[in-house]
């Protein structure tokens, strides 16, 4: 397709595509002559990345341009749903303390998680539990647990879909996508929930 057709398909302006080109977030097309160039449904798959990783996942260009490198870089597509999914994930400025950190070290060592030492995850959980600390709402071993365990049900649902996808790119996409769109109705589920225990006859 040409590049009217990409933008058309897209729904993103053909400045900005020209801009994801020449930035290397998009790979180039194939040159047919000295003006023209190809694209084809890769180009409109990485676009399509590229703006719900902007637009819903909130991330910069510069994020955006880790995340697709990580992704073109990935041996694995557990590999490239990680890389796709850890900027969501961005540790803030504070470091958690060691107890928080040894926190969720044990409870990632109870239910037998396969996380890396290095994903962002881990900090940001122990900084939201320094915080609920705080605030004199500490997080319990047993809290942490039953939290754990509610949401293995809900990765089980999650992570097939995705697992299905046997392009990576797409794979990511929904990722993100699926994330970011889910977390409302996950909030919300659990505070209507909250309704319906204290609205139990005690």
């Amino acid at each position: 397709m040409r590049l009217a057709e990409l933008s058309s398909r897209s729904g993103l302006p053909t400045a900005t595509i020209k801009y994801y080109l020449r930035s290397g977030l998009v790979p180039p097309g194939e040159t047919e002559g000295s003006t023209w160039a190809r694209y084809d449904d890769t180009h409109l798959r990485r676009l399509r990345l590229v703006r719900a990783l902007t637009e819903v996942a909130g991330l910069s260009l510069d994020e955006v341009r880790v995340v697709v490198a990580a992704l073109d870089a990935a041996g694995s597509e557990h590999d490239a749903r990680g890389a796709a999914q850890w900027p969501l994930s961005a540790p803030g400025p504070d470091e958690p303390t060691p107890e928080a950190l040894d926190q969720v070290h044990a409870l990632i060592a109870r239910h037998g998680w396969n996380i890396e030492p290095d994903s962002p995850h881990r900090r940001v959980l122990a900084a939201a539990l320094d915080t609920v600390g705080e605030l004199g709402m500490p997080a319990t071993d047993e809290i942490l647990d039953a939290y754990a365990e509610a949401v293995d049900i809900v990765a089980a649902v999650d992570v097939p879909s995705v697992m299905a996808e046997t392009d990576p790119i797409v794979a990511a996409e929904k990722l993100v996508v699926g994330t970011l769109l889910y977390e409302p109705v996950l909030t919300t589920l659990r505070r209507m929930a909250h309704e319906a225990v204290s609205a139990e006859p005690s």
